[in-house]
């Protein structure tokens, strides 16, 4: 397994991490028991970084990893995320980085966890009705109390990532970043380098799209959140097909997967960038795990730029309520 540094300094983690979201909401049914063994086939294959929320189902997906790491935590480099509020049906309430707060969702998740800290602790969405001084004000009291060890922020704009440097050190941001995403280039991605903050890419698969195994909207459990995404809607979907074709087309040149090359380009992007991709069938997690030896020239690095221009994907990668909260 490579590994990458977590920030400048910072504690090494595997290069390919495992996002567990998918393994209890969003992305149709879930086993748990195959969630397990998934996590538990990750850090048997060298992989340490797992991430997780407090609001993927609802704390469910807590427990779960929890669960999965109780007799391994030594092996683990554990995320989590505060700041969703969700209801007891699962609805969405607000964003909140209050110091109360923060202090409240940690200790909810150290429980359901079922660990003594947590390893890195991101804001997972930016409160504007509080200052972000005060959240990340909070969030280093967590690792002074040992709770806590390094702190993110996901989905945040430069200039708040620069005011919460100067709080505390930022080891990691966590955002969408792929060959159909590639909002971070217009500036974020370099704060994070001038600040020495590492950068997490999740859904570095396009939510699945890359893979080339969806290929109508129909292929999607009738509960798959995806459903909802402007990008799986059918005037936008068959023109993102024609995106797929052309990873397809160079994966097949290459001799890999259009998921290991997807991934191969997400590495390509500097030894800061840490991509996620979520998975709960082992087929899957060692496709993924092997994108790491996937090798691309400069010359394959510019054709897949060419094939996913910045702008290139049609529709906006969340509806429209949810991209309210991005970038702030």
């Amino acid at each position: 397994m490579h590994m990458r540094s977590l920030g400048k300094n910072g504690p090494h983690v595997s290069a390919i991490g495992l996002g567990c979201m998918g393994m209890s909401e969003f992305y149709g049914p879930a086993d748990d028991a195959q969630s397990v063994a998934v996590i538990h086939e990750y850090l048997a294959a060298g992989g340490n970084f797992l991430d997780t929320a407090d609001m993927y189902g609802v704390g469910h997906n807590e427990t779960l990893v929890g669960k999965a790491i109780k007799d391994r935590r030594d092996k683990v480099f554990l995320a989590t995320k505060f700041g969703n509020v969700r209801g007891p049906k699962g609805e969405f309430l607000a964003v909140c980085g209050t110091p109360e707060y923060v202090k409240k969702a940690c200790d909810a998740s150290l429980l359901r966890l079922g660990v003594n800290h947590i390893d890195l602790y991101y804001q997972h969405r930016v409160d504007t009705t509080t200052a972000i001084e005060d959240t990340v004000g909070a969030m280093a009291e967590l690792v002074q109390a040992g709770k806590v060890k390094y702190l993110g922020l996901s989905e945040a704009g430069g200039e708040t990532i620069r005011r919460a440097a100067k709080v505390h050190k930022i080891s990691a941001l966590q955002s969408e970043y792929s060959l159909w995403t590639r909002d971070p280039e217009d500036g974020v991605l370099q704060v994070c380098r001038d600040l020495g903050i590492a950068f997490v890419a999740y859904s570095p698969l396009g939510r699945g799209f890359l893979t080339g195994q969806i290929k109508k909207p129909e292929d999607l459990a009738a509960n798959d959140n995806r459903r909802n995404h402007p990008r799986f809607q059918p005037e936008n979907f068959q023109k993102n097909l024609e995106l797929v074709k052309k990873v397809q087309e160079l994966a097949q040149e290459k001799q890999c997967t259009p998921s290991q090359l997807a991934l191969a380009w997400v590495l390509s992007r500097g030894s800061d960038v840490i991509p996620i991709p979520g998975t709960r069938r082992s087929k899957y997690l060692h496709e993924n795990l092997a994108a790491q030896d996937v090798i691309l020239t400069a010359a394959d690095v510019s054709r897949l730029n060419a094939a996913a221009p910045k702008g290139g994907t049609a529709g906006l990668r969340y509806p429209a309520p949810m991209m309210e909260r991005l970038g702030k």
